[in-house]
């Protein structure tokens, strides 16, 4: 990814690059559903890090370009006709990340009483998806 990238600005993305993202992540989703299904958490996590292309995101822009991802992953996933729930959201932008260099930590959150759990994803300590407020408390950083 190149300073000229729409992401790294905040751009309007040409409808050409909204279908190829748009797909990046729907194939992304079909990747996380069928590692979580068939592996462990951090397995599955490790599977959706891996890709055979990178492009490089500067650190500078890193952060702006992993928040405009998380809001175009959240809006992708919305329109399905099954509710994503937030950890496949989560490794579907870990992967998308991952894809532009940028390190992230998917994040586990738990609530004990009435218990819930939910998982998002952080680059360097800075949340890119909604994350889990009190009294949820971090459980574990794969």
């Amino acid at each position: 990814m190149t300073d000229a990238s729409p992401l790294a600005h905040g751009d309007r993305i040409p409808p050409l690059g909204k279908l190829g993202l748009s797909a990046e992540i729907l194939i992304a989703y079909a990747q996380a559903w069928r590692a979580l299904r068939r592996r462990t958490l951090p397995a599955a996590a490790a599977v959706m890090r891996r890709s055979s292309e990178r492009a490089y995101c500067p650190a500078e822009n890193a952060y702006g370009v992993g928040l405009r991802l998380g809001r175009v992953v959240t809006r992708v996933l919305g329109v399905l006709p099954r509710d994503p729930r937030c950890l496949r959201t989560s490794l579907v932008l870990t992967a998308l990340l991952a894809r532009r260099g940028i390190p992230a930590t998917l994040v586990i959150g738990v609530r004990p009483d009435p218990f819930a759990a939910h998982a998002w994803v952080e680059h360097r300590g800075r949340p890119l998806l909604q994350p889990a407020t009190a009294p949820f408390e971090r459980l574990v950083e794969v």
